[in-house]
């Protein structure tokens, strides 16, 4: 299982039991903090749904593990039928696969798999930090409050939630539904390629809190002291470092010069 770190610096290794985050932790304090602030009563398929996830985010279910529906249900205390609906939902957000038997299990994602989520964010997010700086450099207030949750944060696990909400709030603010919609219809592979990442960065460099605070600081000043266009180029250059983030893949690679160049 992959390492969480306590704050910038803490050596890699198996998480504690106090580094994980409790199954008894309602998920939406752990990956949808800020994102949704007014929500309807949830139903028991959709609670099923948000702790899987999580487990799933947390890496407490690994890559791999089967997910039979008994077994799910009995640590869950919950009936088979919320468990089978929400494997369902996560199967189309990318986080579950089936065999050809029908038995679920927790995808693992392949080199391919994450060099196609990189060239994904390129493609998104770089337009839409142009079409949001405008309204970002009169209210920066939303992205300077997770900064500072970020300098806070004593976990990956909360660093990897914060980061994604950092770029999650940009994308909203671009005003494009259609390039929000293709975002969020990525948004929890992100969650588990962004997590994957950085626990394989904290464990070279332990500096995973640092490097985004610094990244994160440096786009919020460009959002309020330079054009639309600017912001483009620096949110590009900002996702292309993680190019050098990225797990080795021997069959496939991104062409960055090419897109770079684009």
């Amino acid at each position: 299982m992959a390492a969480t770190a306590t704050a910038d610096g803490m050596a890699g290794g198996a998480p504690s039991d106090g580094d994980r985050i409790c199954n008894c932790i309602p998920f939406h304090k752990r990956y949808t903090k800020n994102m949704d602030t007014e929500r309807p009563p949830r139903g028991r398929s959709d609670l099923t749904t948000d702790r899987l996830r999580a487990d799933i985010i947390d890496e407490i279910l690994a890559p791999g593990d089967p997910l039979a529906e008994a077994t799910v249900a009995r640590r869950l205390g919950v009936s088979r039928v919320p468990v089978r609906e929400a494997l369902f939902t996560l199967e189309r957000e990318g986080l579950v696969g089936f065999t050809p038997t029908g038995r679920a299990f927790v995808r693992t994602l392949t080199p391919q798999d994450f060099e196609e989520l990189f060239v994904m964010r390129l493609t998104l997010e770089p337009i839409a930090t142009r079409l949001a700086a405008p309204h970002l450099r009169a209210h920066p207030e939303a992205l300077i409050e997770n900064l500072e949750s970020t300098g806070r944060a004593t976990s990956i696990l909360d660093v990897t939630r914060l980061d994604l909400e950092f770029h999650q709030h940009i994308m909203e603010q671009s005003g494009n539904a259609r390039l929000l919609k293709a975002w969020k219809a990525l948004r929890w592979e992100l969650g588990l390629w962004l997590g994957r990442l950085h626990r394989l960065h904290q464990k070279r460099t332990r500096s995973v809190r640092a490097e985004t605070l610094r990244a994160h600081h440096q786009l919020i000043t460009i959002i309020r002291t330079q054009s639309p266009a600017a912001c483009e180029a620096i949110m590009r250059k900002h996702i292309l470092g993680w190019r050098t983030w990225l797990p080795e893949s021997a069959g496939s690679s991104v062409d960055v010069q090419r897109l770079v160049a684009r």
